[in-house]
Formats: C-alpha cells, sequence, structure tokens
C-alpha cells in the first residue's frame, strides 16, 4: 500500500499536533508515513494567505485554540516568542537526514518540534537546530555544513514547489492514495478513510 504523505512546516502548531499521532494512526492500517516538510510561506504567496495570528480577530482565536486543541490530546505547548519564525535550517537538515536515514529523520523532526513549542528554542537558528540533532548523535559540523548546500537548498525549494503543484496549502497537509485533507483536525477522518477505503 502507498505511503500516506504528510506535508508541514516546523513553524505551523497544527502540524506539531499531528504529528504526535500520524505514525501511529497509520500504523493502525497497515501504512508507512513519508514526512515532507515544506515552505508554508511560499504557499501562502501562492493563496493570499498569511499566518492564523496575522489576521484580526481570527490570530486571537488560533493562538486559544491551538492550546485548547493541545490540553485536550494532553500535549506540552507554549508558543514560542516572536511567533512564527521561517523555519528553513531544519527543513533543509530534515532533507539531508532523510537521504541518509528516513528513521533519524523523523526522530529529528519530532526533536525539533518539541524544542521549537515546548521549550521555546529558536530552532530557526541554524545552530539551534545543529544542537536538536546534536542529541540525537548527529555531527554538530556535518549538519552545519550541510544546510549550506546548495543541492540541499535547492531540494527543499523544489520539495515546496511540488507540494504547492499537489495542491498542498496548509499545515499539515494529508494525501491518502490522491485524496486530500488538511489540518490536525482532519485526523478522524483521515483514519476513517484508511479504515473503510474511502466513501
Amino acid at each position: 500500500m502507498t505511503p500516506v504523505e504528510f506535508f508541514f512546516d516546523f513553524a505551523s502548531p497544527y502540524g506539531y499536533v499531528a504529528s504526535r499521532f500520524i505514525e501511529a494512526l497509520s500504523a493502525r492500517h497497515g501504512r508507512r508515513v513519508r514526512w515532507r516538510p515544506f515552505m508554508l510561506g511560499a504557499a501562502f504567496k501562492a493563496t493570499g494567505a498569511e499566518a492564523l495570528v496575522n489576521y484580526p480577530l481570527k490570530g486571537d482565536y488560533a493562538v486559544h485554540d491551538i492550546a485548547r486543541t493541545c490540553r485536550m490530546h494532553r500535549i506540552d505547548f507554549s508558543l514560542p516568542s516572536g511567533f512564527p519564525h521561517a523555519m528553513l535550517a531544519p527543513s533543509r537538515a530534515f532533507y539531508w537526514l532523510h537521504d541518509q536515514d528516513e528513521e533519524l529523520a523523523k526522530r529529528f523532526a519530532l526533536a525539533i518540534y518539541n524544542a521549537y513549542f515546548v521549550e521555546g528554542r529558536s530552532c530557526s537558528n541554524p545552530d539551534v537546530t545543529a544542537e536538536v540533532a546534536g542529541s540525537l548523535g548527529v555531527e554538530r559540523a556535518d549538519i552545519l555544513a550541510a544546510m549550506k548546500r546548495l543541492n540541499i537548498k535547492e531540494r527543499l525549494k523544489t520539495e515546496t514547489d511540488l507540494a504547492i503543484q499537489r495542491g498542498v496549502f496548509g499545515s499539515p497537509f494529508f494525501l491518502v492514495d490522491g485524496e486530500p485533507f488538511w489540518g490536525a483536525d482532519r485526523l478522524d477522518q483521515l483514519e476513517i478513510w484508511l479504515s473503510g477505503g474511502g466513501w
């Protein structure tokens, strides 16, 4: 069976929520998960949207809802200072790690989400990204050098462009056998789809 494709931005709090459940949810139905970070800002340019917190009224609601959603799921959460940040560094690092060890890249993604949305660390900073990777046994110098390589920068741009071409406009976004689901609040629908083959 084809994997569940999980598109996310490291600055997305709802992506953070989804990251805690997507592996177990998919495994219950015999599916692997392909984690695919992309730059949500590029999708915003394509749709004319902005980060939720930038909208009057909706922004205040979003901050409240994110915290409430995490409490409901019993997930630790703290909105980082200066949120949101452009998460180029961890996104580039992810693809470099992924090409060597897919499972390590997934653990790295979870560690970045935790560092950002629980510990409040500035994960847009390459040094912080390298520290998080170092906690997983990755050599600091290697990952700092990788994030500067042209092919890694181009890889992230290509992944982002391809995501948008496939209709991805938010985070989290899931594609299951061509069927799109947007948002952490669609995890229940996603599971029903996986269990019954769609409707």
